[in-house]
């Protein structure tokens, strides 16, 4: 990009489903890096099982070419021996508003060094930053949802708190509806909650949700904007069937192997596009929204 990535960044569209035209994303062989590293780091960060470094990469690459595919721009981040596994969920270190980057503070703080060296690469591309969350505040990208450019929803959970919620109410301005929604405790702390684990925005108009998670007043909430849901089956719930990338108005990436699910979206008019996340998302918990993030939406 060039000089003119700022007035791109704020005429682009404040939501989760307009046609992507910027996306950063970090690629397997450079978030894992290597057997060794796969091999020290897997069970700390408590993925299920420890990934294979070629299979990875080759998963990777197939779903990058996915991206691709739709024509959007991708922005390759590198990597650095300070980084983990999970770097190669880059959503969760920044969040993106018309004015600037937004960089997180990581609830969990083996990220602690995402943000800051996501948002440098950003930078020296041209993107703005608008400000930052510090301690004792915390914020993750995969609990913050823009609905459209006045209305946006945070989650309040172990990755999350309300110091940071704050922080981000305060970068945003009073001009946005900014939810919050109270999220249930994992099982465990280090595991992942994050309010993207039971939404995912389609379109301006359809999201995807698990509704037993879903409070009465979300819901309500988002009905008073005009959302209609889509809801994910139980027994798809935890193969991560609530987590797809919409890359424009009802056109979906979601993980393979999840067919109720990927039959309610074609029902309600979306294109679905699956890919294969054995290595690169079920391990590691961290869908197609987490293995990506989109910079710059075209008003549809």
């Amino acid at each position: 990009m060039n000089s003119e990535t700022a007035k791109v960044l704020v005429e682009s569209a404040c939501n989760e489903w307009g046609p992507i035209e910027y996306i950063a994303l970090r690629e397997a062989k450079v978030a894992f890096e290597s057997d060794s590293r796969i091999s020290r780091q897997w069970r700390p960060l408590r993925f299920h099982s420890q990934p294979e470094f070629d299979a990875a990469d080759e998963e990777y690459q197939s779903f990058e070419a996915l991206i691709r595919a739709t024509g959007a721009n991708v922005i390759l981040l590198e990597g650095h021996e300070v980084l983990t596994l999970d770097s190669i969920y880059p959503r969760d270190a920044l969040i993106v508003a018309p004015q600037g980057l937004v960089l997180c503070e990581m609830g969990r703080p083996s990220r602690s060094n995402e943000p800051k060296l996501n948002a440098a690469e950003l930078v020296s591309l041209g993107f703005p930053v608008l400000g930052e969350i510090s301690r004792p505040g915390t914020l993750e990208g995969g609990d913050f949802i823009w609905l459209d450019e006045r209305h946006a929803a945070v989650g309040s959970g172990p990755r999350t708190n309300q110091e940071g919620i704050s922080q981000l109410r305060y970068l945003l301005g009073n001009d946005i509806d900014l939810h919050v929604v109270p999220l249930p405790e994992p099982e465990h702390p280090e595991d992942v909650f994050h309010l993207m684990s039971m939404i995912s925005p389609l379109d301006k108009d359809l999201a995807l949700i698990y509704r037993p998670l879903m409070s009465e007043d979300f819901m309500t909430w988002l009905m008073s904007l005009g959302i209609a849901f889509v809801e994910v089956p139980e027994e798809e719930y935890l193969p991560m069937g609530c987590n797809v990338l919409a890359t424009g108005p009802r056109q979906v990436i979601m993980l393979d192997r999840l067919p109720e699910t990927k039959r309610r979206l074609e029902q309600a008019g979306c294109s679905v596009t699956t890919y294969k996340g054995d290595e690169i998302s079920r391990k590691g918990e961290g869908g197609p929204t987490c293995l990506t993030r989109p910079l710059v939406r075209r008003r549809s």
